[in-house]
């Protein structure tokens, strides 16, 4: 098999996509609970909570300097491994570009001001809405950054002559069909995600033994909100599967194994496909269910692959991509769940026991692992398109040699700024958990 330089793009954008996308998550997703934990301290005048607020601020520092390192990076391949989209693309989508730019800079500074104000002001509520503008910057970014995403799947907004743009209107492009629901469904998995990570930590720091009432209050912030947000991430998935059916009905039908299109179509979890006969082996089969995810009843018929021409057919393994997704999701609304309702029916073999923290500590990396899924497979899946029915990726890469010097250099970097977070956040948290009286570092 040989490598092209559209291989080694792909890959060097895959590998930064993916690096970046663990501090960008945990960047939208940590300041909201900053500031839920920073107000109940005050509001309850509760030490505990204002603990919460001030480790979780120093670790956000942290992802936040990450987070800017990568997104530099993924702004720079974009020009450099991708000349010919932004080219054709770059002038519609610089208004997004633009805008998520102004909101992290809104985020950076009253980041910097919240830091530095901890006890300076004579009404302590005023330091949380300095918060105000982190969250919403940090939200806004990820929703900006998600508009050009979404563009790529249902670009509109431009009229295209002899390869290039015209009839420009910015607005209809960052507003189109598939804005809602991408955009709902990062920044929302974000939060959950950003949950979960928390309480993957405070229950860790459980099974070692450190069972206060500190952590008692975070587990029970931070799986509290992650049942909120598990619940709304399975419905915007219903209202995903639903855009896909509409406007992406190839990448619906190559994420299901669906070839005939029928009514009462089954869904398929998990299985071995043999692509050659198109039969499908060792799958559990859910009869009618892929017909209801699309119309809700079972009579709706769902276009398959046999529909579209095989060379714009994506990859088929994005089936195990969207299954391994969807199977997580379902594990972090399942470990939530069992707290939620051992808090209200105060089940002590549940809240009290090891192994409920073992189900909380693997939620953390599960979190994660199901945010890096579905992003391949929405990028996969789009394949072979970069700019559905206008673009394909192949078309829109550079042509030179030298990308494969670049993927190694940037791996190497990735690997040292990962390498230095985790050292980093290590170190914070050992002296953190280390010091014995909460109202020493609330008020020093």
């Amino acid at each position: 098999m040989t490598y092209d330089a559209v291989f080694y793009s792909r890959m060097l954008t895959s590998v930064t996509l993916g690096f970046h996308i663990i501090f960008a998550t945990i960047g939208v997703g940590l300041p909201f609970f900053i500031a839920i934990a920073e107000w109940l301290g005050i509001k309850r005048n509760d030490p505990d909570f204002t603990m919460m607020a001030r480790r979780w601020s120093r670790a956000f520092t942290i992802t936040v300097a990450v987070g800017v390192v990568t997104g530099t990076s993924i702004g720079m391949q974009l020009n450099l491994l991708w000349p010919t989209f932004m080219k054709v693309a770059g002038q519609i989508i610089a208004l997004p570009l633009f805008m998520e730019t102004f909101a992290f800079f809104v985020e950076a500074i009253f980041l910097g001001i919240y830091l530095y104000t901890w006890n300076r002001f004579k009404n302590p509520y005023i330091h949380v809405l300095l918060l105000v503008p982190v969250v919403l910057g940090s939200t806004l970014s990820a929703f900006f950054i998600t508009t050009v995403n979404a563009f790529m799947n249902a670009p509109q907004g431009f009229a295209l002559e002899n390869g290039v743009l015209t009839n420009l209107d910015p607005l209809a492009a960052m507003f189109n069909p598939a804005t809602p629901t991408k955009g709902a469904h990062v920044i929302n998995t974000a939060f959950l995600t950003s949950a979960f990570i928390i309480a993957c930590g405070v229950a860790w720091g459980m099974l070692k033994g450190r069972v206060t009432p500190y952590a008692k209050k975070a587990l029970k912030l931070t799986l509290s909100a992650a049942l909120v947000f598990s619940i709304s991430t399975i419905i915007i998935g219903d209202l995903s599967g639903k855009y896909l059916a509409a406007y992406q009905p190839v990448k619906l039908a190559a994420a299901e194994w669906h070839f005939n299109t029928e009514e009462h179509a089954s869904l398929y979890v998990g299985g071995v496909l043999d692509a050659q006969k198109q039969e499908i082996k060792y799958a559990l089969e859910l009869p009618w269910m892929l017909s209801i995810l699309v119309g809700h009843v079972p009579s709706t018929i769902v276009q398959g692959l046999n529909d579209f021409p095989k060379d714009l057919h994506p990859p088929l393994f994005i089936h195990y991509l969207f299954d391994s997704m969807v199977s997580l999701g379902m594990y972090l609304f399942s470990v939530s769940l069992l707290y939620v309702i051992a808090l209200w029916r105060k089940w002590s073999w549940v809240l009290d026991r090891k192994w409920f923290y073992v189900l909380v500590v693997f939620g953390g990396p599960f979190a994660m692992l199901a945010i890096e899924f579905g992003w391949v497979f929405a990028e996969i899946g789009r394949q072979p398109w970069i700019l559905v029915g206008y673009l394909k990726t192949n078309h829109a890469a550079t042509t030179s040699p030298h990308v494969d010097k670049m993927l190694i250099l940037f791996i190497a970097l990735y690997t040292v700024l990962g390498t230095t977070a985790v050292i980093v956040l290590r170190k914070l948290f050992k002296r953190l958990n280390a010091t014995p009286d909460a109202t020493i570092e609330v008020h020093k």
